[in-house]
């Protein structure tokens, strides 16, 4: 796989979140590869090196536009944070001190229940979902960034690995999240779009439709125009990466002028993966294993 960024969604207003840190210290190591690891944060701290890594990304090379309370600490900060698991890839030989290089937001549906919902909500009607399949246990992936000189193949598949494990010690069945287009006029992004609504598009006990006023039409070229080799290839790399591994998208796209992007909704069942992938990373995540 090749190196991404995955943008977020704009910052959450939903009074019933917490304002402090909720987050319990696990910091479990989930793989090594040479000098890099990938661990859980186990402190606030971590958190906030994984905040100063999404800052520089998204606010530094993207063309988000950070809030005041961002733009004083340098720091992309969220509410979500705290109730949160953050999956960091760290060198531990950089510089002469660790230093983390890549960085994966995940959120389970238990703990989500508890805090306010899902990040996602705030753009797209993710409750039929949820309450169709009542017997699966959903993640939300979001938040995620690699710095620049190290996208690369090694650090990309420590993050998947480090997820696919995560996946595995706490049986979940599902994942979902938000993945993003640079810019925000759907009409440049005709394409891609299409192609994910004509051939990509999920089924439907899964398909998510973005709420009423945000809603963005997929559906913007004939299908029998669609040159598929050309999409792809117009694709972000991370959008490249779920495709790859079997995930399907929902049926609207939402624009976010925050950040300067187009979203689309991914959905993944961990039944769907793509056997070569579970093969890769080994059924229980253990390819990286440190």
């Amino acid at each position: 796989m090749t190196a991404f960024v995955h943008n977020p969604i704009p910052a959450f207003k939903n009074a019933l979140m917490p304002k402090v840190f909720h987050y319990q210290p696990q910091g479990e190591l989930l793989g090594r590869s040479g000098t890099l690891e990938v661990r859980l944060a186990a402190s606030p701290k971590d958190i906030k090196r994984a905040q100063k890594l999404r800052y520089r990304v998204f606010y530094g090379e993207m063309s988000a536009l950070p809030d005041l309370k961002s733009w004083l600490k340098q720091r992309d900060i969220d509410p979500f944070d705290a109730i949160c698991d953050h999956l960091l890839v760290i060198d531990t030989a950089a510089a002469g001190k660790p230093k983390v290089v890549g960085t994966y937001r995940l959120l389970r549906q238990e703990v989500a229940a508890r805090h306010g919902g899902f990040y996602s909500a705030q753009e797209f009607n993710i409750a039929p979902m949820l309450q169709a399949q009542p017997h699966l246990r959903f993640l939300e992936l979001g938040r995620s960034c690699v710095e620049q000189s190290y996208r690369d193949k090694r650090t990309v598949e420590l993050l998947w690995h480090g997820i696919w494990a995560y996946v595995r010690r706490h049986s979940i069945d599902v994942m979902f999240g938000c993945a993003s287009f640079e810019g925000t006029d759907p009409e440049q992004l005709a394409l891609p779009l299409s192609f994910l609504h004509h051939h990509m598009r999920a089924e439907p006990q899964w398909q998510i439709q973005a709420l009423p006023k945000q809603a963005v039409s997929m559906d913007r070229l004939d299908p029998a125009g669609i040159d598929a080799k050309k999409a792809i290839h117009s694709m972000p790399p991370l959008i490249k990466a779920y495709l790859r591994i079997g995930a399907r998208f929902g049926d609207h796209a939402v624009i976010d002028h925050q950040f300067g992007t187009t979203d689309v909704l991914v959905i993944l069942p961990v039944s769907d993966i793509h056997p070569k992938y579970v093969g890769y990373f080994g059924a229980e995540g253990t390819r990286y294993a440190a």
